[in-house]
């Protein structure tokens, strides 16, 4: 029988998420062959620095190693199809970053594309796996907070305050039309969709952009870095800093969320709250082992992250025993050991626990709904089954 020691993969992307993928899948106990950088001489240093044996000069190059069964694509958004098509294309396994494409229709093809395949596809919606999110999905199929009637919260960072901050993320052409709402607003639009088991099938949103020109670096930047370059160009902006965005779910539950890049002394900042018929639950991303439970006519209660006490899928979730904060970089390994057992089996689950492409599909068309809502000025509904794709997609 196949073990997860036994599986190979290799990471595109040395950055900030590309290193986090390298120490996670490490951590599960797969051999990850190499990565490949944005240049030789940058995979070359980065491989030296993880400690990987080596740097691929090409994506083609890479998919030549008969060692490596998965690929893990953390590059830039615009190159994300190719890059999965390619691998699709040679029998590999893919796990791909958030937006899973710059278009719902490219999206559309790698759902197609996948299905095809046989091959695991996974969307890197990696906050799905905090062992409470897990566990409250749990609560709320179980009906442990009645029907639910309001979600709300906000996903606030502040690495891009300052009209000095550089990112690719703010060039459209490399990030896509969306970007705080693309970038991270795509994170508490797929738990609550996650964590409710609704879709979202209507949005009215609002988009603004406080700092409409930024100094962009001529050289590269790293993903939240404060380095500041006097070498610099003006450039324009055409993406949003923050959103406010109204939801309505297919339950008829309502919903409301503020996504910000521009929030003073919010890190990392994401916070949600479940309102039900008979209970409420609320966690946030700074306290990430504690969730409130709410209620009328008895004590509120926080519950920590304790395997012990909680659901299967929050035990399974959970690498570490009560009372041992587990945090944004435990959430990859949880995703991973989901992804590689299915890995292991050679084939996609029937009912994944981790998001596939077509969860990242789905996303892209309620970003669609969203920018198009906040360029007419009104609610609009959320355009499901393009190009006769089944809501399943599978075609």
């Amino acid at each position: 029988m196949r073990r997860i020691a036994d599986v190979g993969a290799a990471v595109i992307g040395t950055g900030f998420i590309g290193t986090v993928h390298v120490e996670q899948l490490r951590r599960i106990g797969v051999q990850v062959r190499g990565v490949l950088g944005s240049s030789p001489e940058r995979g070359q240093a980065r491989a030296q620095a993880l400690g990987v044996a080596r740097a691929y000069p090409s994506l083609e190059a890479l998919l030549d190693d008969p060692s490596v069964d998965v690929v893990h694509v953390t590059s830039p958004n615009h190159l994300h199809v190719p890059q999965a098509t390619q691998i699709l294309a040679a029998g590999r396994h893919v796990v791909c970053e958030k937006p899973l494409a710059m278009t719902a229709g490219e999206s559309a093809q790698l759902v197609r594309l996948a299905a095809r395949s046989g091959r695991v596809n996974a969307v890197n919606f990696n906050i799905r796996f905090y062992p409470l999110h897990q566990h409250v999905r749990e609560l709320v199929t179980g009906g442990e907070l009645g029907d639910i009637r309001f979600v709300t919260g906000h996903y606030f960072q502040d690495w891009l305050l300052l009209d000095t901050d550089w990112n690719w993320r703010l060039d459209p052409d490399k990030g896509g039309s969306l970007r705080a709402v693309g970038d991270i607003g795509s994170h508490w639009l797929d738990l609550a969709t996650f964590l409710t088991g609704q879709p979202i099938i209507a949005v009215m949103a609002d988009l603004a952009t406080f700092i409409p020109l930024r100094a962009q670096p001529r050289g590269p930047v790293e993903t939240f870095s404060t380095d500041r370059s006097s070498d610099t160009v003006q450039r324009e902006m055409a993406t949003e800093d923050v959103a406010s965005i109204l939801l309505r779910f297919a339950n008829g539950a309502r919903g409301a969320v503020a996504v910000s890049q521009i929030s003073a002394g919010r890190k990392n900042s994401l916070r949600w709250e479940i309102d039900g018929s008979t209970g409420s639950a609320a966690w946030d991303s700074e306290t990430p082992d504690h969730l409130w439970l709410g209620h009328r006519e008895q004590a509120n209660e926080i519950l920590l992250r304790d395997p012990a006490i909680m659901g299967r899928a929050g035990r399974v979730a959970s690498a570490l025993p009560g009372g041992h904060v587990e945090g944004f970089g435990d959430t990859f390994g949880a995703l991973f050991r989901a992804v590689y057992a299915d890995v292991v089996a050679g084939r996609p689950a029937e009912r994944p626990p981790y998001a596939t492409f077509a969860d990242g599909h789905d996303e892209m068309l309620v970003g669609d709904a969203i920018a198009e809502s906040a360029r007419l000025g009104r609610w609009v509904e959320v355009a499901r089954e393009p190009a006769g794709l089944a809501a399943n997609g599978v075609p």
